[in-house]
This record gives structure tokens, C-alpha cells and sequence, in this order.
């Protein structure tokens, strides 16, 4: 093989690199790339990403809000339960002493 055949046969040697190197090229854009209609299902899928988060925070606010007012009123009743059975106490204190003064007077 002399010189002239030598830089042929590399020369196609490159050529046919360079053409399958070109080809598998074109193979991997040919399948990964993105289509319109690729484009607007993601659009499509971040919108409804949107909405969930969106509903998320106002059912936490809801729950927020609602965790609070049952808070309260059950601060209210608690409250409404102690002077309750305070009275109550009282009145059976009082109960006793007017059956006892009863008691008393009868004897």
C-alpha cells in the first residue's frame, strides 16, 4: 500500500465515521424531540398542578380558620362548664344550709 492509497483509505475511513456519526445524530433528535402536542400536555399538566396547589392552601386556610373557631367556642364552653358547676356547688352548699337551718328550726 503506498502513500496515495494509505491517505484514501483513511479519507473514506473518516468519511463513513463522520456519515455514522452524522446518522446517529439524526436518530437521537429524531426520537427525543418534543412535539407540540408533548409541549401542551405539560402546559396542560403545570396548570393542573396550579389549581391542586391553589385548592391545597385554601383548604389549609379553611382549616386554619375552622381549628380556630372551634378553638373559641371550645374556650367558650369550658368557661360557660366551670362558672356552671361553680354555681351549681354553690347552690348545693346553700342547699345545705337552709336543710340544715331547717333541721334546726324543726328541732
Amino acid at each position: 500500500m503506498n502513500r496515495t492509497e494509505f491517505v484514501i483509505a483513511i479519507a473514506v475511513i473518516l468519511f463513513a465515521a463522520f456519515v455514522l456519526g452524522w446518522f446517529a445524530s439524526w436518530l437521537v433528535y429524531r426520537f427525543s424531540r418534543v412535539t407540540v402536542s408533548d409541549v401542551a400536555e405539560l402546559e396542560e399538566m403545570a396548570k393542573s398542578l396550579h389549581d391542586a396547589e391553589e385548592q391545597r392552601d385554601e383548604a389549609i386556610t379553611y382549616y386554619q380558620y375552622r381549628e380556630n373557631e372551634l378553638s373559641t367556642q371550645l374556650t367558650q364552653s369550658q368557661a360557660e362548664l366551670t362558672a356552671a358547676m361553680d354555681g351549681l356547688r354553690e347552690a348545693r352548699q346553700e342547699a345545705g344550709e337552709l336543710r340544715k337551718y331547717i333541721e334546726k328550726m324543726n328541732a
